[in-house]
C-alpha cells in the first residue's frame, strides 16, 4: 500500500489528500509496490553497467524507478513523487497517457521501423500536424532524433541558404551537447568541448542579473538589442548566417524575454540579412501555453528546433520546422545532411497522438490557466515569506526561480556553474517531501506537466513551502 510508506513522510491529512487526488485522476495505473529488493538490484546492475552524462561516475547515485502515471512516479521501494521536473521537462502529457501508448503498439504492430529514404503515413502525419501548428510561413519538416541534431542541422541548414558561417547565441543558453551545438551554448558545459568554429556569444535580456545596468524592462530590452546590433557589426554581417536563440532560455533559468525583444530580433535579422533559429525544444509543445513560445509575440523565425514535449519523451524525435524560403533553396541543393533513424514511426505516431491527446484534453489552455492562478500568485506568495526567493520568472508550466543568499545584492544561493550546500539541501529536502523539481546552479525550476491538475499543482507549492523552511538558515541578509 503506498500510503503506508507516505505516511512515513507526510502527516494523514496530506497522506488522505494524496490518496484522493491519485484515485480521481483519468488515467491511474495500478498502485506502486514496495520491493526493496529490486530496488536495489537496479540501483546495483546500474551502477555496474551504465554511463552517466555529464558526471563523474564515482561521484553519483542515481535513482532507480519504476513507472508513473499522470504527473507522479515512484521507485521500486514504493516512494511515490510529483513530477515538478517533467523529467528533463519533456514528459509535457504526464506519465504513461494511454492513449498514446495505445498509438504506439498500433504502430508497432503495422510498421516498426523504415528506411528514411522511404515515405510513411506515420512521418507524414506528425510533418503535417506540426507544419500546422507553426504556420503559414512554413513548408517542411527535418526529422531528427532528439534536440541536440535538430539544432545542429538548423545550424547547417543556415550556413547553406546563406553561404555564410557565423552562428550568434546567448550566453546563458543550452542548445544540445553536438559539436555545433554545444559550441553554441552558453553555459560551462561548452567549456571542454569547444571544437567547432564560428560561433560568437552576446548577452540576452534578464533584468534580475542585468549585464546593461538597466532598472525596467523596457530599458533592458532596448539595451540588450542594442548590444546584439553592435556584436553583429563588429563582427560583420556578411559573415553571420544566423542568430540562434532560445525564445524562452530553459536550463539557463527560464528567462522570459522583455516585450518586444523577440520583435527586435525579427527586426535585426531583416536588416542584416540573418536567419532567425527559435530553439523550441525545452519551450515548445505547451509548456508556456502556446505550441512555441515564439508565438507570444507578434513575430516569426526562419526555422524552428524541438523535440522533448512533441512526444512527451515517450520515444525520442527531434526536428527543424523549415520556412518557405529555405526549403526552396534545397529544391535543386542537395542538403547535406541525415540520420539512419530520422522521422521513425514508432517516434512520429507518438508525436501524432501526443499533438492530438494535448488538443482533445486542452492542454494547452491548462497550462495557461495553471500558470496565471496558480503558480504564478503562489510563488508570489511564497517569495513574501520566504527571502531566499530573489527573482520569479514564467509562463504556463515553465517557471524559474533564483534563489539567493541576500535579496539586497542578489547574491546566489550557488556559484554559477555549480552547486551548494544550501541548494543541495533544497533539493534533498523537496525530494524527501516527495517533489521533484529541476533545478540547476542557484535556481530551481517547476515544469510540471503541461495536464496537471490544480490540486497537485498547489500540493507543490505546498511541499516547496515547506522545503524552504528547512533551508532558511541559509539566508544572510537583512
Amino acid at each position: 500500500d503506498p500510503m503506508r510508506n507516505l505516511s512515513h513522510r507526510c502527516n494523514l491529512l496530506e497522506a488522505l489528500r494524496w490518496r484522493y487526488l491519485l484515485d480521481k485522476r483519468p488515467h491511474v495505473m495500478s498502485a506502486p509496490k514496495s520491493d526493496p529488493a529490486k530496488q536495489a538490484a537496479v540501483s546495483a546492475a546500474d551502477r555496474k553497467y551504465v554511463f552517466h552524462s555529464w558526471s563523474a561516475q564515482g561521484a553519483i547515485s542515481p535513482m532507480p524507478f519504476a513507472s508513473g502515471s499522470g504527473s507522479r512516479f515512484w521507485d521500486h521501494a514504493g516512494k511515490v513523487y510529483l513530477d515538478f521536473s517533467s523529467q528533463l521537462v519533456f514528459t509535457n502529457i504526464g506519465h504513461q497517457h494511454p492513449k498514446v501508448i495505445k498509438a504506439i503498439q498500433e504502430q508497432a504492430e503495422v510498421l516498426t521501423t523504415i528506411a528514411p529514404q522511404h515515405a510513411n503515413d506515420a512521418r507524414n502525419e506528425a510533418a503535417q500536424r506540426i507544419v500546422e501548428l507553426a504556420g503559414d510561413t512554413f513548408a517542411k519538416i527535418f526529422f531528427t532524433t532528439a534536440g541536440a541534431d535538430a539544432v545542429e542541422n538548423a545550424i547547417r541548414m543556415a550556413r547553406m541558404h546563406t553561404h555564410k558561417h557565423k552562428i550568434l547565441s546567448t550566453y546563458r543558453s543550452y542548445h544540445g551537447n553536438t559539436g555545433a551545438a554545444i559550441n553554441a551554448t552558453g553555459d560551462p558545459r561548452r567549456f571542454p568541448n569547444e571544437f567547432a568554429f564560428g560561433h560568437v556569444h552576446f548577452w540576452g535580456p534578464y533584468l534580475y542579473r542585468t549585464p546593461f545596468w538597466a532598472t525596467t524592462e523596457e530599458q533592458e530590452c532596448q539595451r540588450a538589442l542594442e548590444h546584439l546590433e553592435q556584436t553583429i557589426i563588429f563582427e560583420g554581417p556578411n559573415t553571420i548566417a544566423a542568430i540562434l536563440i532560445e525564445s524562452i532560455p530553459g536550463t539557463a533559468g527560464v528567462l522570459v524575454p522583455p516585450k518586444g525583444y523577440l520583435e527586435g530580433i525579427r527586426a535585426l535579422c531583416d536588416k542584416y540579412k540573418l536567419l532567425w533559429i527559435a530553439d523550441e525544444v525545452m519551450a515548445g509543445f505547451g509548456r508556456t501555453g502556446k505550441w512555441f513560445a515564439y508565438q507570444h509575440s507578434a513575430v516569426v523565425p526562419d526555422l524552428i528546433t524541438f523535440a522533448k514535449g512533441v512526444t512527451s519523451g515517450y520515444i525520442p524525435l527531434g526536428g527543424v520546422v523549415i520556412s518557405e524560403p529555405v526549403s526552396k533553396t534545397f529544391d535543386e541543393r542537395v542538403f547535406a545532411g541525415g540520420m539512419t533513424y530520422m522521422g521513425h514511426p514508432l517516434a512520429c505516431a507518438t508525436a501524432v497522438a501526443t499533438i492530438d491527446v494535448m488538443k482533445e484534453e486542452k492542454m494547452l489552455e491548462n497550462a495557461t490557466m495553471i500558470g496565471e492562478t496558480i503558480l504564478g500568485p503562489g510563488l508570489k506568495e511564497l517569495a513574501k515569506k520566504h527571502k531566499i526567493i530573489g527573482d520569479i520568472r514564467g509562463a504556463g508550466v515553465f517557471w524559474g526561480i533564483d534563489m539567493v543568499s541576500d535579496r539586497a545584492t542578489h547574491a546566489p544561493l550557488a556559484p554559477y556553474g555549480a552547486s551548494s550546500p544550501a541548494m543541495n539541501e533544497l533539493v534533498a529536502a523537496c525530494k524527501n517531501h516527495g517533489l521533484m523539481p529541476f533545478n540547476n546552479f542557484n535556481r530551481i525550476h517547476l515544469c510540471p506537466p503541461c495536464n496537471i491538475s490544480v490540486e497537485d499543482a498547489q500540493l507543490g507549492l505546498e511541499i516547496l513551502d515547506k522545503s524552504l523552511t528547512e533551508i532558511a538558515k541559509y539566508y544572510t541578509g537583512s
